[in-house]
């Protein structure tokens, strides 16, 4: 009797873990962007979205940096277990410095049938019929990872004033890693300015904010990303 409880008692066990690690490791709706992280056991990389209720490990001396999509809110976390959440996170044993800035969350949108996939590959934060707001004159830009080098051209073109126009290659280290910073190549575009950005067949309009930052900034305040 007394081995029959045990094993009945280690199965109890032995399933609770495997419950807590399924939760872990689930998909999850994304509502986090990893901005930075240096770290061996986050788990995650830069540019990865993440989503409430997932749990990101840091030791002491590691870094992770998130930036909200809907609330705007960035993180700088130091050491500790991480619980991302719907608008920030939940900390233990380590440190969080937050701050604000401005970011277009209104217009992020989730179906649910990307809400059903992983996190890295669900998030949608433009449409073609959606004009997205970006905080900062060098957008930077988001697309799916190795583009054929024939889609590798992406092209930047101001529709209020016409005359505008870039042209830019992907090199093949844009393409793996699925990201090209416009702050990083010196590149910004006018305050007020209304544009359309095209890369392998597909349009994203937006416009850049009136007052808007110049240089690099927070990649949530000048997100365009391509689906």
């Amino acid at each position: 009797m007394a081995h029959r409880i045990l094993v009945l008692a280690a199965a109890v066990v032995l399933a609770s873990v495997a419950q807590s690690a399924a939760r872990e490791l689930a998909p999850k709706v994304p509502t986090a962007l990893v901005e930075d992280v240096k770290s061996g056991t986050a788990g995650v990389e830069f540019m990865d979205y993440v989503g409430s209720g997932q749990v990101i490990r840091l030791a002491p001396h590691d870094t992770l940096v998130l930036s909200y999509l809907q609330s705007c809110e960035q993180e700088t976390i130091t050491g500790g277990t991480v619980t991302v959440g719907a608008a920030r996170s939940d900390v233990k044993g380590g440190q969080v410095v937050r701050s604000k800035s401005p970011c277009d969350g209104g217009n992020i949108r989730l179906s649910e049938a990307e809400a059903s996939k992983s996190a890295a590959s669900a998030f949608r934060v433009q449409s073609a019929d959606t004009e997205i707001t970006l905080y900062a004159q060098a957008p930077a830009v988001a697309f799916p990872k190795m583009l054929a080098s024939a889609d590798r051209t992406l092209v930047i073109r101001r529709v209020d004033r016409p005359g505008e126009r870039h042209a830019i290659k992907l090199d093949d280290a844009s393409a793996a890693k699925g990201f090209y910073d416009l702050a990083k190549a010196n590149l910004s575009l006018a305050r007020g300015g209304v544009y359309t950005a095209s890369l392998g067949g597909q349009n994203v309009p937006f416009r850049i904010d009136a007052n808007a930052k110049s240089g690099p900034a927070p990649i949530a305040s000048r997100l365009l990303r391509f689906e």
